[in-house]
């Protein structure tokens, strides 16, 4: 039997809606450095191609991991949002901190 909670598709809503934030902010972010806004190193374009392969990686073991266990949709949901969730987040402190740094 298949058994909707939706709590659990509240939070998964909620989990994509603040990657969706997120990586709008770094996509902005990375563009304005590229623009000349700030000192933006060339390892950021490799690093902004690379991250995605890593975590797509990541989250792809981390759904089958969760479905070999019995887990529902949405857990398999939230656990592919994990890895780039963690990216996003990450990505969107270091590069404001870069861009607040740059405005002094």
């Amino acid at each position: 039997m298949f058994s909707l909670n939706p709590f659990a598709l509240w939070q998964a809503s909620v989990e994509a809606g603040r990657i969706m934030v997120e990586s709008q902010t770094v996509i902005s972010l990375r563009l304005a450095g590229m623009a000349g806004l700030w000192p933006m190193g060339p390892a950021e374009n490799a690093r902004m191609v690379s991250e995605k392969m890593e975590a797509g990686a990541q989250s792809q073991a981390a759904v089958m991991r969760v479905a070999m266990a019995g887990g529902s949709m949405t857990d398999m949901a939230m656990a592919a949002m994990k890895p780039v969730g963690m990216r996003t987040s990450a990505n969107a402190r270091r590069l404001a901190k870069k861009a607040a740094r740059a405005a002094k």
